[in-house]
């Protein structure tokens, strides 16, 4: 009776242990020898207004490579933050196809999803999304509760993340006793605690006067160089728009790349047509 009990808890945590394996492995494609870490394929995504049907994201197509700094501008309700949320796994399409690391989003239940969001991917809001009732530090340990990857090590990450953002002083404050500045760097240290293959910014430096929106922006930048990862951002600002490797431009719930003779000359680019 009890080898039989043993012998199916072996089975279940065997079964259970190339779940998660099957969901971390590694099966992103190559493309002239560029992983593509995050690749969209005819997403949609619509919500129904009253009795009309709104088209939020129409077949959006993209593909970002690992440590790609990809930009999105586009005028407000143009589909750019939905887009992002759909890529970070926040959302569900109606139709389409979002693969990251070559799983498909689609396809995951909702906890596997979530497991494969703490493991993989961080986003930063413009309005923070801080638990009121947690400390700095508690909210910026938060996604380390979703995390099982053993390569990653945080104690001297966590150090030089709350050292670059200057958060050495405020982690026992709760939100409320924080700026809005300072909100947003524990929203950034958040994002960025599990050392995610793709970071994914809505609006980051909306909330920020330029200096620190700037020093908001290096440290993002710094970052992507520092653990190789992905940046996908949203923002209204071209001349951050114009550091990224690659700009693309929603209208209307349709996405396609920055066009320097349709959409005018980015800030400080002094090359030909993208």
């Amino acid at each position: 009776m009890y080898p039989r009990k043993d012998k199916a808890a072996e089975k279940a945590r065997r079964i259970m242990q190339q779940s998660i394996e099957d969901h971390t492995a590694d099966l992103a494609p190559t493309v002239d020898g560029r992983k593509v870490v995050l690749e969209t394929v005819d997403v949609m995504r619509q919500y129904h207004q009253y009795d009309e049907v709104v088209t939020a994201v129409h077949r959006a197509n993209l593909q970002v490579f690992a440590g790609e700094f990809v930009a999105i501008v586009g005028a407000s309700g143009s589909g750019k933050s939905t887009l992002l949320h759909l890529c970070a796994g926040l959302d569900r399409p109606n139709s389409g196809s979002i693969s990251v690391r070559g799983h498909k989003l689609e396809e995951m239940s909702e906890d596997d999803l979530g497991e494969f969001r703490g493991n993989f991917l961080g986003m930063i809001f413009q309005s923070h999304h801080l638990i009121p009732q947690l400390t700095a530090l508690e909210n910026i340990l938060v996604p380390t509760l979703m995390c099982d990857r053993e390569e990653v090590s945080y104690e001297q990450h966590f150090k030089r993340l709350i050292t670059a953002l200057d958060l050495a002083d405020r982690l026992h404050h709760l939100p409320s006793e924080l700026s809005g500045g300072q909100q947003q760097r524990v929203a950034i240290a958040r994002a960025l605690i599990n050392r995610p293959q793709i970071l994914f910014a809505d609006e980051p430096t909306g909330n920020l006067d330029r200096a620190n929106a700037e020093e908001v922006l290096g440290l993002l930048l710094a970052t992507r160089e520092e653990l190789g990862c992905a940046l996908v951002m949203v923002t209204h600002d071209l001349s951050i728009a114009a550091r990224a490797d690659r700009v693309l431009k929603m209208e209307a719930g349709r996405l396609r790349p920055w066009n320097n003779r349709m959409d005018g000359m980015l800030p400080g680019y002094e090359g030909g047509e993208e």
